[in-house]
């Protein structure tokens, strides 16, 4: 069954056009693991005053849970960790949101 998911992330200040720019050069091998693990129609959205990170994606399963064990994602949270709020393992640093309204 298909889920709508939404969370925040952090970006670091001064880093707003380098998110964009490595985004537009996203490695082939992580786009791959994303669509592999059930996770389509994603997008991300910046609010440069705050360098607060909206994500949204649609998922199917369960299977995006266990994108972070994939060799891809963790190299691709690595190249990420200078500019992004981060854990220890370096994924980055993430608040899932509580659907409040849904309008199709």
């Amino acid at each position: 069954m298909a889920r709508r998911e939404a969370f925040v992330m952090f970006l670091k200040k001064g880093y707003e056009d380098e998110y964009i720019r490595r985004h537009n050069l996203l490695w082939p091998e992580v786009r791959d693991e994303i669509k592999k693990s059930g996770v389509y129609d994603y997008s991300i959205y910046l609010d440069r005053e705050r360098g607060l990170l909206f994500a949204y994606q649609m998922t199917e399963g369960s299977s995006s849970q266990d994108l972070g064990c994939a060799d891809a994602i963790k190299r691709w949270w690595h190249y990420m960790s200078d500019i992004m709020e981060t854990n220890e393992d370096e994924s980055p640093v993430s608040i899932k949101l509580e659907e409040a309204f849904h309008l199709d």
